[in-house]
């Protein structure tokens, strides 16, 4: 759990600097992409090529290409159609997604785990909720197809895992997903990028190398090695806090005015949902 609130505090850093120093300046696209190029320079040095599974290979492909490439492209598609706080309260639901894939995978209905899932997207709610405009069933639907596949990304990786252990530490097999990613990301950037939009101030290559380097890098790793060592349910509330810190950090550096009554409201409904979890996740073998 350890290395899930550690990346939920870079991702809550991170939204700011994407919101302060490149929404808006900077060619989407081409941010996706070259986070993705600098995090495979990370990992795929250190990947072993020989002697591994196909299965494993091509599984590792398609995760990536799911929890990054497709879900990054979906986003950014939907700020064509939404404003800022119709994404963010889109992607509350992503709890739920990882709720619904895991007990699909599993063959099985947890009742603590949805209903945890759906404490923390309330709590996400309370936060992020802002008036709807008419038109936004587009973006909903583009913002859906990210929740999932950023939530089937995770989900696939701890079951993978699962299914083919290994004495390898993870970083050995990860690279794997930075090409899965890029197989999404390239085409998209040249499909829809627009090269007269890219960074011109040292700040923004900065913030693009942080980005590259300890989000997805860092970041994207962290989270999944910490999604198999955490229940199913835990993971579900855990795609929430990154919410409230953002929130918190965004008062305490760059000083915007921020609901503080819901902020503590909210971030003591998304804490709440994780002990729900927990409690759900010792009731459930005694059940058994």
């Amino acid at each position: 759990m350890v290395y899930l609130f550690v990346v939920a505090l870079i991702q809550a850093f991170s939204f700011n600097l994407i919101g302060e120093y490149l929404a808006g300046q900077v060619d989407s696209y081409f941010a996706v992409l070259a986070r993705v190029i600098l995090a495979g320079l990370v990992f795929l040095p250190l990947t072993r090529w020989r002697q591994v599974e196909p299965r494993f290979l091509r599984a590792m492909l398609l995760i990536g290409a799911l929890q990054y490439g497709i879900t990054y492209v979906c986003l950014y598609l939907s700020f064509r159609v939404l404003s800022v706080p119709e994404v963010l309260l889109f992607t509350i639901l992503t709890p739920l997604h990882v709720t619904l894939i895991e007990d699909a995978l599993n063959r099985r209905f947890n009742a603590w785990a949805l209903v945890a899932a759906a404490v923390a997207v309330a709590g996400a709610a309370v936060i992020r909720f802002d008036t709807l405009s008419g038109d936004f069933f587009i973006g909903f639907l583009l913002l859906q197809l990210a929740n999932f596949t950023y939530a089937a990304g995770q989900v696939f990786y701890r079951h993978l895992v699962a299914r083919h252990p290994s004495d390898e530490p993870h970083y050995r097999r990860f690279g794997y997903f930075y090409l899965g990613a890029l197989l999404v990301v390239l085409p998209a950037f040249l499909a829809f990028g627009n090269a007269q939009h890219l960074p011109s101030t040292d700040s923004q290559w900065l913030v693009l190398l942080f980005l590259g380097l300890c989000p997805t890098a860092l970041g994207l790793y962290w989270w999944n090695k910490g999604a198999c060592l955490v229940p199913g349910a835990t993971l579900a509330v855990m795609n929430n806090l990154h919410v409230p810190i953002g929130l918190v950090l965004n008062l305490l550096i760059w000083n915007q005015a921020q609901p503080l009554g819901r902020l503590l409201v909210g971030g003591g409904i998304i804490l709440a949902s994780v002990w729900l979890s927990r409690l759900g996740t010792r009731r459930v073998p005694r059940a058994a």
